[in-house]
C-alpha cells in the first residue's frame, strides 16, 4: 500500500476552505475524500504513539496489521524501509506502542497508522531482548559445550559473587562448611539487582579472573537467589557474558529460582539449579571423600598383599628349577658345542678375511690403473697425437692455399703487364699531351702555335705545333660486328682507352 493519494489532496482542501457545501449541495465522492484527508491532517497531532495489541499480521514487502485494544481496532502500516530498522518482527497477540502518524487512504476509504517505529511493551520487550541477545551468543559460540572447562575435583579457595545480606551466600557457606570445612569461601560483594549492578558483576569477575594467582582462586561462583524476570535481568546482559566467556576461572552460576535460565548460567562452565546445589557442584564432600579413602586403602592393601604373596609364590618356583639349583650341570655338557662351534667360527673367519684379501688385492690393481694422474697422462698423449696430425694437416692445407694464391697472382701480374700503358709505350708507340696534360687524339684539338708533349717509353720531347695536314691521317680501320655491338654498349663517359696513361679525359 503506498501513502501518497490518488488525487492532489492539497487543491481539494484549499477549494473546500473557500467554498464550504450547504447540506443540500450534492458534492462528489473526491470532494468527501478531500474533505476527510482534510480532517484527518488538520484534526490529529502530526506524530502519534499508540499502545495497542498485534492483530492480523501479513509481511507483504510492507507490514499490514491491526492495532487494538478491548474497545477498538486501528488499521496500521509499515513501510519496508521503516520495518527494516526495527530490528524485530510483532507477532500476533504482541502488546507494541506504534509511532507515526495518521493517513486516509481514498482509494479504499480507510484512515491508517503508518507507524515508523514499533516498541514492545513490558515483558514482551524483556523477552524479546533476551531471545535476540541468546541468537547472538549462540553464534559466536559462547553456549558451545566444547568451549566450557572442567571444575577442580578439590578446590583449595572459591570465589562467591554476589549480596553479602542475600540468603543464597548462607546456602553457600553453610552447605560448604557442612560438606567440606577445610575449603575456603571468599565472598565478593556485589550487588545482585538494578542498573548499577550489571557493570559491578561484570567488572567483579574480570578482576577475580586476573588475580586468580595471588587470590588463589581455583574456582567462580556467581549466584543469587529468586526474584523477577526483571529483578534478574542484570545477568541477561552481555558485558556480564563476555565477562563470564574471557573469566580464566571455571565458572559456575546458579541464579534466580530452578526455572529460571539467565544468560549468565548459559555461558558459565557448570549451571546449579540453585545456590546449595551449585556449593555441592564445587565443595567436595569431606565425609564421602573419608570412606573413599578408607576403601581405597583397603583395596590397596588387599592388592599390595596379593602381589606380596605372588611374588613369594613365584620367587620359590624359581628357587626350585634346576638350573637354579645345579647351574654347572646345565653348563657342562654345551661346553663341548661351544668349543667345536668357536674352532668353525674362527675357520669360517680366516676364509672370509682370505677371500676379502684377494678382491682387495684386485680392486687394488683396478683402482691402480684407474688413478687420475695415469688416467690424465694418457689422455694428454692422446691429445697431443691429435693435435700433432692436426697441425700437419693445417700446414700442408696452409702451403696448398699460398702457391694457389701465389700462382693466380703471378697468373694476374702477367695479364696486367700485357695491358700495361707502359708495354704499349715500349712497343715503339707514343702519346702527345697538350698544355693541360690531356692525351690529342686528334689534329682538331689543337692549332698552330700550340705547345705540345711528347712521352715516349723513355722520355717526353716539347714542341710547337706548325702546321697541320689532315690528309695523311691514317685511315680507320673497319669494325667488325662485335666491336659495333660493344660501342654501342658503351656509356657516356667512357670514351677512355688504355692509350689515356695521364688522366686526360675531357
Amino acid at each position: 500500500m503506498s501513502g501518497r493519494l490518488p488525487f492532489n489532496a492539497g487543491d481539494l482542501r484549499k477549494d473546500s476552505a473557500k467554498k464550504k457545501p450547504d447540506a443540500e449541495q450534492a458534492i462528489t465522492v473526491s470532494a468527501l475524500a478531500g474533505l476527510l484527508d482534510a480532517a484527518v491532517r488538520e484534526g490529529t497531532p502530526a506524530k502519534l504513539r499508540v499502545i495497542g495489541e498485534v492483530s492480523g499480521f501479513r509481511d507483504r514487502t510492507h507490514w499490514y496489521f491491526d492495532l487494538k485494544d478491548a474497545d477498538a481496532v486501528v488499521q496500521c502500516v509499515v513501510f519496508a524501509s521503516s520495518a527494516r530498522r526495527l530490528g524485530f518482527v510483532p507477532e500476533n497477540g504482541q502488546e507494541v506502542i506504534a509511532s507515526g502518524r495518521l493517513d486516509y487512504y481514498a482509494k479504499s476509504g480507510k484512515v491508517s497508522l503508518i507507524a515508523t517505529r514499533l516498541e514492545p511493551v513490558g515483558a514482551g520487550a524483556l523477552d524479546l531482548a533476551y531471545q535476540k541477545l541468546v541468537e547472538e551468543l549462540r553464534g559466536l559460540g559462547w553456549f558451545a559445550q566444547e568451549r566450557k572447562r572442567a571444575l577442580p575435583f578439590f578446590p583449595r579457595r572459591i570465589a562467591v559473587l554476589t549480596s553479602r545480606s542475600s540468603a543464597a551466600y548462607q546456602d553457600v557457606l553453610d552447605t560448604a562448611r557442612r560438606r567440606c570445612a577445610s575449603v575456603e569461601i571468599v565472598l565478593v560483594d556485589v550487588r545482585v539487582q538494578g542498573e548499577a549492578a550489571t557493570p559491578e558483576i561484570a567488572q567483579a569477575i574480570r578482576d577475580v579472573s586476573r588475580l586468580r594467582e595471588k587470590l588463589g582462586v581455583d574456582a567462580m561462583l556467581v549466584t543469587r537467589g529468586g526474584g523477577s524476570k526483571e529483578d534478574l535481568w542484570c545477568f541477561n546482559e552481555r558485558v556480564v557474558a563476555e565477562a563470564i566467556a574471557e573469566s580464566r576461572v571455571p565458572v559456575v552460576a546458579a541464579i534466580g529460582h530452578e526455572t529460571d535460565t539467565t544468560i549468565a548460567e548459559l555461558v558459565a562452565d557448570v549451571r546449579a539449579a540453585t545456590p546449595t546445589q551449585a556449593a555441592m557442584r564445587l565443595v567436595p564432600d569431606e565425609q564421602a571423600l573419608g570412606e573413599q579413602v578408607s576403601r581405597q586403602g583397603a583395596r590397596l592393601g588387599q592388592s599390595l598383599r596379593r602381589a606380596v604373596q605372588h611374588s613369594g609364590a613365584r620367587l620359590d618356583a624359581i628357587q626350585s628349577r634346576p638350573i637354579f639349583r645345579m647351574p654347572g650341570s646345565l653348563v657342562a655338557p654345551m661346553r663341548g658345542e661351544v668349543d667345536a662351534l668357536a674352532r668353525r667360527a674362527e675357520h669360517a673367519l680366516g676364509q672370509r678375511i682370505s677371500r676379502a684379501s684377494v678382491r682387495l688385492e684386485r680392486l687394488a690393481g683396478r683402482l691402480e690403473q684407474h688413478r687420475p694422474d695415469r688416467v690424465a697422462s694418457r689422455m694428454e698423449r692422446q691429445i697431443a697425437a691429435k693435435l700433432a696430425g692436426a697441425e700437419q694437416k693445417l700446414v700442408a692445407a696452409i702451403r696448398r692455399r699460398i702457391e694457389k694464391q701465389r700462382d693466380k697472382l703471378l697468373g694476374l701480374g702477367r695479364e696486367l703487364g700485357a695491358v700495361s700503358p707502359i708495354a704499349v709505350l715500349e712497343r715503339g708507340y707514343s702519346v702527345t699531351l697538350d698544355a693541360n696534360g690531356r692525351a690529342l687524339r686528334s689534329i682538331g684539338d689543337m692549332k698552330q702555335g700550340d705547345t705540345i708533349e711528347t712521352r715516349l717509353a723513355d722520355g717526353s720531347v716539347r714542341s710547337v705545333v706548325g702546321e697541320s695536314d689532315p690528309s695523311r691521317a691514317p685511315a680507320k680501320p673497319k669494325q667488325t660486328k662485335k666491336a659495333k655491338r660493344s660501342s654501342k654498349k658503351q656509356k657516356p663517359g667512357d670514351e677512355r682507352d688504355q692509350m689515356d696513361l695521364f688522366g686526360g679525359g675531357r
